[in-house]
Protein backbone atom coordinates (compact mmCIF):
# COMPACT_ATOMS: atom_id res chain seq x y z
CA UNK A 1 0.00 0.00 0.00
CA UNK A 2 1.57 3.39 -0.92
CA UNK A 3 2.14 5.39 1.81
CA UNK A 4 -0.62 8.48 2.46
CA UNK A 5 0.42 11.74 1.97
CA UNK A 6 -0.10 14.10 4.55
CA UNK A 7 -3.09 15.76 5.38
CA UNK A 8 -4.18 19.52 5.53
CA UNK A 9 -3.63 19.70 9.13
CA UNK A 10 -0.08 18.46 9.14
CA UNK A 11 0.72 20.81 6.09
CA UNK A 12 -0.51 23.71 7.75
CA UNK A 13 1.79 22.48 10.94
CA UNK A 14 4.59 22.75 8.72
CA UNK A 15 3.66 26.45 6.59
CA UNK A 16 2.93 27.79 10.37
CA UNK A 17 5.70 26.37 12.29
CA UNK A 18 8.54 27.23 9.31
CA UNK A 19 7.03 30.28 8.72
CA UNK A 20 7.48 31.21 12.52
CA UNK A 21 11.47 30.33 11.93
CA UNK A 22 11.72 32.06 9.31
CA UNK A 23 10.07 35.34 10.54
CA UNK A 24 12.48 35.20 13.56
CA UNK A 25 15.68 34.54 11.57
CA UNK A 26 14.75 36.70 9.02
CA UNK A 27 14.68 39.24 11.97
CA UNK A 28 18.24 38.70 12.71
CA UNK A 29 19.95 37.69 9.10
CA UNK A 30 18.09 41.02 7.23
CA UNK A 31 17.29 41.35 3.68
CA UNK A 32 17.75 37.71 2.80
CA UNK A 33 14.09 35.79 2.21
CA UNK A 34 15.44 32.81 -0.01
CA UNK A 35 18.70 32.11 1.48
CA UNK A 36 16.45 31.68 5.15
CA UNK A 37 13.73 29.93 3.17
CA UNK A 38 16.14 27.34 1.31
CA UNK A 39 18.16 26.88 4.91
CA UNK A 40 14.76 25.83 6.50
CA UNK A 41 14.58 23.09 3.38
CA UNK A 42 17.66 21.81 4.18
CA UNK A 43 16.31 21.47 8.26
CA UNK A 44 13.37 20.06 6.90
CA UNK A 45 14.91 17.27 4.25
CA UNK A 46 17.34 16.39 7.42
CA UNK A 47 20.35 17.22 5.61
CA UNK A 48 22.99 19.46 6.30
CA UNK A 49 24.11 23.03 5.27
CA UNK A 50 27.39 24.54 4.15
CA UNK A 51 28.12 28.08 3.96
CA UNK A 52 30.68 29.57 2.37
CA UNK A 53 31.58 33.21 1.57
CA UNK A 54 33.99 36.03 2.74
CA UNK A 55 34.07 36.77 6.74
CA UNK A 56 31.39 39.27 7.91
CA UNK A 57 28.73 38.47 5.79
CA UNK A 58 26.74 36.75 8.40
CA UNK A 59 27.45 33.15 8.16
CA UNK A 60 27.77 31.86 11.62
CA UNK A 61 24.63 34.30 12.75
CA UNK A 62 22.52 32.90 10.21
CA UNK A 63 23.46 29.40 11.88
CA UNK A 64 23.38 30.25 15.32
CA UNK A 65 20.04 32.18 14.50
CA UNK A 66 18.30 28.62 13.27
CA UNK A 67 20.05 26.88 16.68
CA UNK A 68 18.11 29.64 18.57
CA UNK A 69 15.30 29.34 16.88
CA UNK A 70 14.70 25.78 18.32
CA UNK A 71 14.49 24.85 21.85
CA UNK A 72 17.07 22.03 21.72
CA UNK A 73 20.44 21.46 22.07
CA UNK A 74 23.72 23.16 20.20
CA UNK A 75 27.34 22.20 19.80
CA UNK A 76 29.61 24.66 19.04
CA UNK A 77 33.11 23.90 16.96
CA UNK A 78 35.77 26.00 15.58
CA UNK A 79 37.98 24.06 13.69
CA UNK A 80 41.48 25.01 13.97
CA UNK A 81 44.47 23.09 12.53
CA UNK A 82 45.35 21.24 15.83
CA UNK A 83 41.95 20.11 16.36
CA UNK A 84 41.88 16.36 16.47
CA UNK A 85 39.02 13.93 15.72
CA UNK A 86 38.17 13.13 19.63
CA UNK A 87 37.81 16.61 19.96
CA UNK A 88 34.45 16.36 17.83
CA UNK A 89 33.02 12.90 19.12
CA UNK A 90 34.22 12.73 22.94
CA UNK A 91 36.55 10.26 25.15
CA UNK A 92 36.61 7.77 27.31
CA UNK A 93 37.65 8.86 30.33
CA UNK A 94 39.40 6.12 33.04
CA UNK A 95 37.22 6.67 36.39
CA UNK A 96 39.58 5.13 39.67
CA UNK A 97 36.51 5.19 41.62
CA UNK A 98 34.85 2.41 39.78
CA UNK A 99 37.93 0.97 37.61
CA UNK A 100 35.70 1.72 34.65
CA UNK A 101 35.86 3.80 31.42
CA UNK A 102 33.31 6.79 31.16
CA UNK A 103 32.32 8.19 27.78
CA UNK A 104 32.34 11.65 27.75
CA UNK A 105 30.90 13.29 24.43
CA UNK A 106 32.12 15.74 21.96
CA UNK A 107 30.02 18.66 20.79
CA UNK A 108 28.92 16.42 17.58
CA UNK A 109 26.19 14.58 20.37
CA UNK A 110 24.11 17.92 19.36
CA UNK A 111 20.92 18.59 17.70
CA UNK A 112 22.44 20.76 15.82
CA UNK A 113 26.23 21.64 15.35
CA UNK A 114 27.93 24.55 14.11
CA UNK A 115 30.94 24.01 12.44
CA UNK A 116 33.33 27.51 12.16
CA UNK A 117 36.01 27.21 9.32
CA UNK A 118 35.16 23.95 8.65
CA UNK A 119 38.49 23.77 6.13
CA UNK A 120 40.85 25.23 8.50
CA UNK A 121 40.70 21.29 10.42
CA UNK A 122 43.06 18.49 9.09
CA UNK A 123 41.84 15.85 6.58
CA UNK A 124 41.99 13.65 9.46
CA UNK A 125 39.74 15.84 11.46
CA UNK A 126 37.06 16.41 8.90
CA UNK A 127 36.81 12.71 8.26
CA UNK A 128 35.43 12.53 11.69
CA UNK A 129 32.29 14.26 10.51
CA UNK A 130 31.90 11.79 7.72
CA UNK A 131 30.74 8.98 9.64
CA UNK A 132 28.48 11.38 12.24
CA UNK A 133 27.14 12.94 8.66
CA UNK A 134 26.07 10.48 7.27
CA UNK A 135 25.35 7.17 9.75
CA UNK A 136 24.03 9.65 12.51
CA UNK A 137 26.21 7.97 14.74
CA UNK A 138 30.11 8.24 15.87
CA UNK A 139 32.64 5.82 16.91
CA UNK A 140 34.83 5.64 19.51
CA UNK A 141 37.03 3.40 20.66
CA UNK A 142 34.85 0.06 18.56
CA UNK A 143 32.16 1.55 20.18
CA UNK A 144 29.41 3.20 18.12
CA UNK A 145 27.13 5.73 20.10
CA UNK A 146 23.75 7.13 18.15
CA UNK A 147 23.20 10.69 17.31
CA UNK A 148 20.36 12.96 18.52
CA UNK A 149 17.46 14.03 15.93
CA UNK A 150 16.91 16.04 14.25
CA UNK A 151 21.24 16.30 13.50
CA UNK A 152 21.81 19.10 11.64
CA UNK A 153 25.24 20.39 10.81
CA UNK A 154 25.89 23.72 9.29
CA UNK A 155 29.48 24.01 8.78
CA UNK A 156 30.91 27.45 7.38
CA UNK A 157 33.87 28.44 5.21
CA UNK A 158 36.02 31.30 3.51
CA UNK A 159 36.75 30.87 -0.05
CA UNK A 160 39.33 33.51 -0.22
CA UNK A 161 41.38 33.44 2.21
CA UNK A 162 42.99 29.92 1.35
CA UNK A 163 46.36 30.00 3.59
CA UNK A 164 46.29 27.21 6.12
CA UNK A 165 43.39 25.04 5.09
CA UNK A 166 42.88 22.29 3.84
CA UNK A 167 40.37 21.91 0.77
CA UNK A 168 37.00 19.80 2.15
CA UNK A 169 37.23 16.25 -0.17
CA UNK A 170 34.39 15.48 -2.49
CA UNK A 171 33.66 12.48 -0.33
CA UNK A 172 32.75 15.04 2.74
CA UNK A 173 31.29 17.84 0.39
CA UNK A 174 28.45 15.45 -1.03
CA UNK A 175 27.48 14.98 2.88
CA UNK A 176 25.94 18.41 2.56
CA UNK A 177 22.85 19.12 1.49
CA UNK A 178 23.66 22.39 0.04
CA UNK A 179 26.19 24.59 -0.31
CA UNK A 180 25.18 28.54 -0.09
CA UNK A 181 26.60 31.99 -0.72
CA UNK A 182 25.67 34.71 2.07
CA UNK A 183 26.21 37.65 0.07
CA UNK A 184 26.52 41.24 0.34
CA UNK A 185 23.00 42.74 1.54
CA UNK A 186 21.44 45.50 -0.80
CA UNK A 187 21.75 49.65 0.76
CA UNK A 188 18.37 49.00 2.66
CA UNK A 189 18.83 45.41 4.26
CA UNK A 190 22.79 47.03 5.54
CA UNK A 191 20.41 50.20 6.93
CA UNK A 192 18.08 48.27 8.23
CA UNK A 193 20.53 45.59 9.59
CA UNK A 194 22.48 48.97 11.43
CA UNK A 195 19.30 49.96 12.72
CA UNK A 196 18.73 46.68 14.76
CA UNK A 197 21.87 46.24 15.87
CA UNK A 198 22.89 49.97 17.05
CA UNK A 199 21.83 49.53 20.39
CA UNK A 200 21.42 45.62 20.89
CA UNK A 201 22.22 42.15 18.85
CA UNK A 202 18.82 40.49 17.73
CA UNK A 203 20.21 36.81 18.65
CA UNK A 204 19.54 37.42 22.55
CA UNK A 205 15.76 38.34 21.33
CA UNK A 206 15.37 35.68 19.30
CA UNK A 207 13.30 32.79 20.85
CA UNK A 208 12.40 29.11 20.26
CA UNK A 209 9.28 28.61 18.14
CA UNK A 210 9.70 24.80 18.50
CA UNK A 211 11.17 22.06 20.04
CA UNK A 212 13.50 19.17 18.45
CA UNK A 213 10.91 16.58 18.71
CA UNK A 214 8.38 18.91 16.58
CA UNK A 215 11.24 19.37 14.05
CA UNK A 216 11.35 15.70 13.32
CA UNK A 217 7.94 15.27 13.40
CA UNK A 218 7.88 17.94 10.17
CA UNK A 219 10.67 15.90 8.81
CA UNK A 220 8.49 12.63 8.57
CA UNK A 221 6.00 14.92 7.12
CA UNK A 222 7.99 16.42 4.66
CA UNK A 223 9.15 12.85 3.51
CA UNK A 224 5.45 11.57 2.59
CA UNK A 225 4.90 13.87 0.32
CA UNK A 226 4.26 12.98 -3.44
CA UNK A 227 6.47 13.13 -6.42
CA UNK A 228 5.22 12.36 -9.60
CA UNK A 229 6.97 9.95 -11.62
CA UNK A 230 7.72 12.77 -14.35
CA UNK A 231 9.10 14.87 -11.48
CA UNK A 232 11.65 11.73 -10.33
CA UNK A 233 12.53 11.68 -14.17
CA UNK A 234 13.24 15.35 -14.21
CA UNK A 235 15.83 15.03 -10.79
CA UNK A 236 17.42 12.11 -12.91
CA UNK A 237 17.87 13.89 -15.93
CA UNK A 238 19.38 16.92 -14.39
CA UNK A 239 21.57 14.77 -12.61
CA UNK A 240 22.52 12.76 -15.59
CA UNK A 241 23.24 15.70 -17.76
CA UNK A 242 25.69 16.62 -15.22
CA UNK A 243 27.62 13.58 -15.68
CA UNK A 244 27.59 14.21 -19.38
CA UNK A 245 28.79 17.76 -19.40
CA UNK A 246 31.85 18.33 -21.11
CA UNK A 247 32.72 21.24 -18.50
CA UNK A 248 32.86 18.47 -15.63
CA UNK A 249 35.32 15.83 -14.75
CA UNK A 250 32.79 14.48 -12.11
CA UNK A 251 29.37 15.36 -12.16
CA UNK A 252 26.24 14.87 -9.53
CA UNK A 253 26.22 11.50 -7.75
CA UNK A 254 23.14 9.20 -6.83
CA UNK A 255 23.16 11.00 -3.11
CA UNK A 256 22.86 14.40 -4.91
CA UNK A 257 19.76 13.41 -6.84
CA UNK A 258 18.08 11.59 -3.75
CA UNK A 259 18.79 14.82 -1.52
CA UNK A 260 17.35 17.23 -4.19
CA UNK A 261 14.03 15.23 -4.29
CA UNK A 262 14.04 15.48 -0.26
CA UNK A 263 14.64 19.02 -0.59
CA UNK A 264 12.28 19.45 -2.97
CA UNK A 265 9.43 18.11 -1.08
CA UNK A 266 10.92 20.26 2.33
CA UNK A 267 9.80 23.69 -0.19
CA UNK A 268 6.81 22.23 -1.07
CA UNK A 269 5.71 21.30 2.24
CA UNK A 270 6.69 25.16 2.96
CA UNK A 271 4.32 26.24 0.42
CA UNK A 272 1.72 24.21 1.96
CA UNK A 273 1.31 21.80 -1.08
CA UNK A 274 1.31 18.08 -0.97
CA UNK A 275 2.85 17.40 -3.69
CA UNK A 276 6.43 18.21 -5.61
CA UNK A 277 6.17 20.61 -8.46
CA UNK A 278 9.57 21.27 -11.27
CA UNK A 279 9.93 24.54 -9.84
CA UNK A 280 10.92 23.45 -6.41
CA UNK A 281 13.35 21.35 -7.82
CA UNK A 282 14.78 24.21 -10.45
CA UNK A 283 15.34 26.41 -7.37
CA UNK A 284 17.52 24.18 -5.64
CA UNK A 285 19.33 22.39 -8.72
CA UNK A 286 22.49 24.96 -8.04
CA UNK A 287 22.35 24.77 -4.22
CA UNK A 288 22.26 20.95 -3.91
CA UNK A 289 24.38 19.88 -7.25
CA UNK A 290 27.03 22.61 -7.61
CA UNK A 291 29.02 22.25 -4.90
CA UNK A 292 29.28 18.67 -5.65
CA UNK A 293 30.90 18.89 -9.23
CA UNK A 294 34.20 19.01 -10.61
CA UNK A 295 34.79 21.33 -13.28
CA UNK A 296 37.26 20.54 -15.97
CA UNK A 297 40.35 22.04 -17.15
CA UNK A 298 38.88 23.86 -19.86
CA UNK A 299 36.47 25.38 -17.51
CA UNK A 300 38.95 26.27 -14.19
CA UNK A 301 40.85 27.86 -17.21
CA UNK A 302 38.08 29.92 -18.85
CA UNK A 303 36.11 30.83 -15.02
CA UNK A 304 33.20 29.16 -15.64
CA UNK A 305 31.93 28.17 -12.32
CA UNK A 306 29.90 24.69 -11.69
CA UNK A 307 26.83 27.18 -10.30
CA UNK A 308 26.90 28.83 -14.12
CA UNK A 309 27.00 25.40 -15.62
CA UNK A 310 24.43 23.67 -13.39
CA UNK A 311 22.33 26.40 -13.95
CA UNK A 312 22.75 25.83 -17.78
CA UNK A 313 21.94 22.40 -17.34
CA UNK A 314 18.23 23.36 -15.75
CA UNK A 315 18.14 25.85 -19.10
CA UNK A 316 18.86 22.67 -21.59
CA UNK A 317 16.39 20.16 -19.60
CA UNK A 318 13.25 20.12 -20.23
CA UNK A 319 10.36 20.52 -17.71
CA UNK A 320 7.95 17.63 -17.40
CA UNK A 321 4.70 18.48 -18.32
CA UNK A 322 2.27 19.94 -15.75
CA UNK A 323 -0.10 17.37 -15.63
CA UNK A 324 2.60 15.05 -15.90
CA UNK A 325 4.63 16.31 -12.71
CA UNK A 326 1.20 16.35 -10.50
CA UNK A 327 0.44 13.29 -11.40
CA UNK A 328 -1.90 10.56 -9.78
CA UNK A 329 -1.52 11.47 -5.98
CA UNK A 330 -0.78 8.56 -3.29
CA UNK A 331 -3.63 7.60 -1.62
CA UNK A 332 -3.68 5.06 2.22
Amino acid sequence: MLQAVPSSNELDDVVQTAGRMRAGIESVVTGRPELVRVTLAVLLAEGHLLLEDVPGVGKTTLAKALARSIDCTVGRIQFTPDLLPSDLTGVNIFRSQTHEFEFRPGPVFAHVVIGDEINRASPKTQSALLECMQEAQATVDGHSYPLPRPFLVVATQNPVEMEGTYPLPEAQRDRFMARLTVGYPSVEAELEMLEIQESADPLDRLSPVTDAAHVAHLIDTTRRLYAAPAVKQYVVDLVGASRADHGLRLGASPRAAIQLLRAAKSLAAMDGRDHVLPDDVQLLAVPVLAHRLLPSTESRLSGRTTDAIVADIVDRIPLPASAAARGRRAIG
